[in-house]
């Protein structure tokens, strides 16, 4: 496997604060905002989204967290990290612009499976998708308003994500098997 770096630190930090503009620019500002990261690293992802947005608008922005182990269409087949428990923020969903965060978008599964288990906390009055990487091969229906980066790949590459909080670094490559070039 040969790995290309495609996205330093700073270009991270750089999407990170496009994105949480574009979410106050949609959202008409930071009121009856909920970001949900998806986990592992779009938890992280909405935690540092949340910070940003906090230092734009302080105090207006909830930040949660939404498993969706148990609601995924694929268990069957792919095995999964254990189930963590979903964090809500105090104030719910009910009525209010819920920002879905994760790392990569991909098949578009994940998203389904987190839109099935939102169902099941609460009716958002809309919701939205905030992705770091949009690498395409949708098999569902399903795009983010929000993307860092999108990077065209192969179905046989693969992007790795790594935040300094679970990886030690942040950064962003993409695994071509063979060594071929991507």
């Amino acid at each position: 496997m040969t790995a290309r770096l495609v996205l330093q630190s700073a270009d991270i930090t750089r999407a990170l604060t496009r994105i949480s503009h574009e979410i106050l620019e949609s959202n008409r500002g930071a009121s009856d905002l909920v970001l949900l990261g998806i986990p592992t690293r779009g938890v992280i992802l909405a935690r540092r989204l949340g910070e940003i947005l906090d230092s734009i608008e302080p105090g207006s922005v909830a930040v949660g967290f939404l498993d969706v182990t148990m609601y995924r269409d694929d268990l069957a087949k792919n095995p999964t990290r254990a189930p963590s428990p979903t964090q809500i923020p105090a104030g719910g969903i009910d009525g209010k612009t819920v920002v879905l965060v994760d790392d990569v978008l991909y098949s578009g599964r994940t998203i389904r499976a987190a839109l099935d288990a939102l169902n099941d906390i609460g009716r958002p009055r809309a919701v939205r998708l905030a992705a770091l990487v949009d690498r395409g091969h949708r098999e569902l229906p399903i795009r983010a308003d929000f993307v860092g980066k999108n990077l065209p790949t192969a179905a046989s590459e693969r992007i790795n994500v790594r935040l300094v909080e679970v990886d030690g670094a942040d950064e962003v490559t993409i695994e071509t098997a063979g060594g071929g070039q991507a």
